[in-house]
Parts: structure tokens; sequence; C-alpha cells
């Protein structure tokens, strides 16, 4: 289908902004099977990641990072489901900051923008990744966030709690979280040298002593990290199809 020409338009000014996903994780606490190629409502959960990639407008490419022993099944599922964003499945690294710094490398040379995006969170939208991207090309470096609910608290090793910490000003962090592309890779780079115990890529950019603005999350923008999660995001979707 051929779009109108105002938004082809409207397109081509933008910044060329490739997403990164992340999806070399040894999925640890999924009981050994691999997490993003389980069955989510019958499709497996990295291809739900991808296909909202896939239809955000601001997206222009996809390079995902994942293990060795998932190159080739990776590569069928993005020809089977029309990812037609991803140009090359690479072989990540030892660590997340690894295999997003070598995914990061792989980006197109007019790359201006680069988001980076968990394979396992797939119930973000289109509309969401759009808005970060925009908010990144405003300023910088942008990521969505939500309230923490939760008290939270900081404890010794011995169990004590040591602070209760103002969650007023508490976020949770989510992806994609987005940049000016030699801002990541700097930041990256440094971290990788240093070997920084990051945790996300806004850590790594912060590290640099670059500031990341935070926009508003989605509360079903979650992770799955566990078997339960699975059970969530289900249920999720069961309550998506009921409103449509």
């Amino acid at each position: 289908m051929k779009l109108p020409f105002w938004k082809k338009i409207r397109q081509s000014s933008r910044p060329r902004c490739t997403a990164l996903v992340a999806a070399a994780g040894n999925s640890t606490r999924m009981g050994g099977v691999n997490k993003l190629l389980q069955p989510l409502d019958g499709v497996p959960v990295l291809v739900r990641t991808l296909t909202a990639l896939q239809r955000a407008e601001r997206v222009n490419e996809i390079i995902i990072a994942t293990r060795e022993d998932d190159i080739m099944e990776i590569s069928r599922l993005c020809h089977t489901y029309g990812i037609t964003k991803c140009s090359k499945v690479i072989r990540g690294g030892e660590t997340r900051v690894h295999s997003v710094l070598l995914a990061a490398l792989e980006a197109s040379s007019d790359t201006e923008l680069l988001a980076v995006q968990d394979g396992a969170r797939p119930l973000v939208t289109p509309l969401l990744i759009d808005a970060v991207i925009a908010a990144a090309e405003r300023c910088g470096a942008a990521a969505p966030a939500i309230p923490v609910k939760d008290t939270v608290k900081t404890v010794g090793t011995d169990g004590a709690v040591e602070q209760t910490l103002d969650r007023s000003s508490l976020r949770a962090v989510q992806t994609p979280q987005v940049f000016q592309s030699a801002i990541l890779k700097a930041a990256l780079q440094s971290a990788a040298e240093q070997q920084l115990p990051v945790t996300d890529d806004c850590s790594a950019v912060e590290a640099l002593g670059k500031t990341v603005f935070l926009i508003d999350g989605e509360e079903e923008n979650l992770k799955i990290t566990t078997p339960m999660d699975l059970f969530f995001a289900e249920a999720i979707l069961q309550a998506r199809k009921e409103q449509r």
C-alpha cells in the first residue's frame, strides 16, 4: 500500500532510527526454556515484540542480537511473520552491554537514533515506541517509565532495613530506551571497558554524564522474566481482545 504524499514527506524529514533488540539472555528464571520463543496466545514472545517495532512509524530498521544457537530460528520467524524491517540477526555478547554494543555497530551508517528494546517486552505498543523516539529526537536520550507503587526499602546483608525511599520520586524504567547514536555507542564502549555493572542502557549513558529524560510508560509494558509473567501477559492480551 502506497503512503499518502504528505506522510512520505513527514517521514523523510525524521531522523533515521534503528531498533536494537536485546535477545541474548539465558532465561535463567524460566526453568531452562528460552522465554523469547515461548508461545504467548499462539505467537512467540519475541515475535510480538518485533511486530510492535515493525508497526512503529518511526522505526526504520531492526537489528536483533541473540544467542548463536537461535540465529537461524529467529531469522526464520522474521520471515514467517513478515518482520521486513529486520536487516540483521547477529550473535550477541557475554553481557547485555556487549550485545547491544555489537548490534549498535551493525546499524546503518546514516542512523541518527538508536532504540534499545528488550526482546522480552512483547506487550509494548507502536504508539509508545514512537513517543519515546520522538522524545529522544528532541532531547537526545529518553525512556518510558511508570511510578513505583510499592514502598521500596534498602537493606543490609543481614536483611535489616537501612532506609525507606520516597516512592513519589521513584520510577520503574521500561524499554525502548532511545538515544542519539554517538551517545549510546560511546556510553556502551565506556561501560564495557570499565566493566560497569549497569542494568540498562540509561545507566550506561548516565555514567557518561549525560541526562536521560523520562516520559510516561505503559502499565502493560511488562517484561517476561518468570512463568507467572507469561500468565499475566496472556490475561492482558485477552482483555485487549475483549475491548476491540
